[in-house]
């Protein structure tokens, strides 16, 4: 008989309680997952990761008396096991660089549907990066301005490439690449994979973990 897997302990941390209450049902749902405390503020949900040890923490940005960002930095720098994804109305690159800087692994808007946030957890538990595909497009833009410009940066993509990792990382599949440049789907799949070479990367996921390993992620 096997046994079970154990569940992710979540601790969510948003000022607002109507807001931590919606994410507690659609977590509340899922048998994997176990949401074991609430935090109104950023100090509280630093107390709560030391007292509750979680798996995951979804960190809203703004917060009274210790900011989502702050939040995130200390609890990485004492908890490096404890995975952070920042769930925010905020889409800019200031937001998502800054969150990224401090150590969170998921960046996820608020617009976002339910499965989405639990996908999120999900990768976050697993160490692995989750962006909401708009912020996930702008750090793409922002890794191709910058590996245009150094001597060690991968070679330059055609426009019609850059186009195709754009689309990639809004998640899209290489029919909805094809539809929306009017190509075929063997010609975005050799467009992808010169994608992928030329950057040495297999997937979004490991472009996200290279921009942060590089220190691409930093306000332009």
């Amino acid at each position: 008989m096997s046994v079970p897997a154990p569940r992710l302990r979540v601790v969510l941390a948003d000022d607002h309680a109507v807001v931590r209450e919606g994410i507690r049902m659609v977590l509340d749902a899922q048998p994997q997952i176990e949401v074991v405390g609430e935090a109104d503020g950023g100090e509280e949900a630093v107390r709560l990761v030391r007292t509750l040890g979680p798996d995951v923490v979804v960190m809203d940005v703004g917060m009274p008396h210790l900011s989502g960002i702050e939040a995130t930095r200390r609890i990485r720098r004492a908890h490096p096991g404890v995975q952070v994804v920042i769930l925010t109305a905020h889409d800019n690159e200031e937001y998502l660089f800054e969150t990224l800087r401090a150590g969170a692994v998921g960046y996820l808007l608020k617009k976002a549907a339910a499965i989405e946030l639990v996908a999120a957890i999900e990768a976050a538990a697993r160490g692995e990066p989750y962006l909401y595909p708009s912020v996930a497009r702008l750090l793409v833009r922002d890794y191709l301005e910058r590996a245009g410009g150094g001597a060690d940066a991968p070679e330059l993509l055609s426009e019609r490439e850059r186009e195709v990792l754009g689309l990639v990382a809004e998640g899209r599949t290489n029919r909805e690449i094809a539809d929306a440049l009017f190509l075929s789907i063997k010609t975005v799949q050799t467009h992808r994979a010169h994608v992928m070479e030329k950057l040495n990367l297999r997937d979004r996921a490991e472009l996200v973990h290279y921009a942060m390993r590089k220190g691409l992620v930093t306000p332009t």
